[in-house]
């Protein structure tokens, strides 16, 4: 079975959950035999041709003529030369050959030809979209392949036009919606993509019974076209705690600081702990919009150096900052899955994440509470730091589970869909 993969981030280029559980699944899938063409943002028409589980760390065979001979990148630096960053600029002249009567085909229906209005804006993050679009549809005409998959809204113009151009199954991954990134109703122009990319789709696999159920909700897709796929995560040999930055415990939020994840929530969970308790660091990792609201809240209410930003991490960084954290707060008020607690558990770190999280469904050993409750959250920090005896069994606990949650078995609940839609023939 051969997979075009699509993407808009993957390791070593990422900028949040996404990447990882793309990281993860392919790896798991490749385990499996499952041949994966991956395509991501670049400059110029390259994909990558994963058969081993160890090319999702190297990345090798890169096409750099579709057609054309293959060369395997040696070097950080040539992948970056290769690979446009998820949230930078890039420019192709792709732009809108290689779309061909697909276009013709699909522009005439309403839906479509309001995504390619979309795609035409001058936000810079829609003429991404349409290049990428465009350099994907050129490189699946080339190759083929058996089931075309998908990665939120970004891939999903590229998908539909695959859809129609191979006459191959299309599965939709719908990681987050609109309405969880917004924390409401959101961008209407990227409500009509995520639409028509589930309603289009033979298949939509959701990360979690949370995210299944809102697009139920809000997108009106029958129940029967969707599946859910739990993330997992890839533990790593690693030490627990190996490098501490302060003596005081260590409490992280790292995610993206929007309305969706709650950092509002973070910071006056650390005021109410602090207030009881001076013996603790809260640091905040990410970047987003509302960061210097945050920073300027945190300077008012006089928390000093004792609530820090570190801004956004590269993967190297957030690896040490994991290693020195003590409790992981995920405050989040949407959050179809998250990773951070997964990744924070792994290295002995107590999560406290958010009843409203697809994680929560399905991790025991941690402390889900509603991500309004502040105090039940300060609370149970006071408890941990009081507690180091309570902590550690936590600790303890939380690793061992983590290092059960590997991406094989949902790399099969993937296949089953797959094979399913195989067996039907579904175009």
């Amino acid at each position: 079975m051969r997979i075009l993969s699509l993407s808009w981030e993957f390791p070593p280029f990422i900028t949040g959950g996404l990447g990882m559980a793309v990281y993860g699944m392919v790896r798991s899938l490749l385990k499996k035999g499952v041949a994966v063409d991956l395509v991501l943002p670049a400059k110029g028409k390259y994909f990558f041709s994963l058969r081993h589980p160890e090319d999702v760390d190297n990345l090798p065979r890169v096409v750099s003529q579709i057609g054309g001979e293959k060369a395997t990148p040696h070097s950080m630096k040539e992948l970056k030369d290769i690979i446009g960053s998820p949230l930078s600029v890039y420019q192709t002249t792709i732009g809108m050959r290689g779309f061909g009567g697909a276009v013709e085909d699909l522009g005439s229906s309403e839906e479509f030809g309001k995504i390619l209005d979309t795609l035409n804006d001058e936000y810079y993050l829609f003429r991404q979209v349409l290049d990428y679009t465009g350099m994907t549809v050129d490189i699946g005409k080339e190759i083929g392949c058996d089931i075309i998959h998908a990665h939120d809204w970004l891939t999903f113009p590229a998908g539909i036009l695959l859809k129609t151009i191979l006459h191959k199954p299309l599965v939709v991954h719908v990681h987050a919606t609109e309405f969880d990134r917004a924390g409401g109703a959101g961008d209407g122009r990227i409500h009509n993509i995520e639409y028509t990319g589930m309603k289009c789709a033979d298949k939509v696999i959701a990360v979690s019974e949370f995210t299944a159920n809102l697009i139920m909700e809000k997108y009106h897709i029958e129940k029967e076209k969707i599946s859910v796929v739990h993330n997992a995560y890839v533990m790593k040999d690693c030490p627990v705690n190996h490098r501490r930055i302060f003596d005081e415990p260590t409490i992280l939020f790292m995610g993206r600081i929007t309305l969706q994840k709650g950092p509002d929530y973070f910071i006056e969970v650390a005021r109410r702990v602090l207030e009881k308790n001076k013996n603790a660091r809260f640091i905040m990792a990410g970047s987003g919009d509302m960061e210097r609201q945050v920073l300027h809240r945190a300077a008012a209410m006089g928390l000093g150096t004792r609530f820090l930003s570190a801004g956004f991490l590269d993967r190297d960084e957030v690896e040490q900052i994991l290693a020195t954290t003590d409790i992981l707060l995920l405050p989040s008020v949407s959050e179809p899955f998250g990773i951070a607690p997964l990744e924070a558990m792994s290295r002995g770190a107590v999560a406290i994440v958010s009843k409203s999280s697809g994680v929560a469904e399905i991790i025991q050993n941690a402390f889900k509470i509603d991500f309004w409750d502040i105090d039940q959250m300060a609370s149970t920090i006071l408890k941990l730091i009081e507690n180091p005896r309570e902590f550690a069994e936590m600790s303890k606990r939380g690793r061992e589970e983590v290092a059960n949650l590997g991406w094989d078995e949902a790399a099969d609940k993937i296949l089953e869909v797959f094979g399913q839609l195989q067996e039907t023939a579904v175009c």
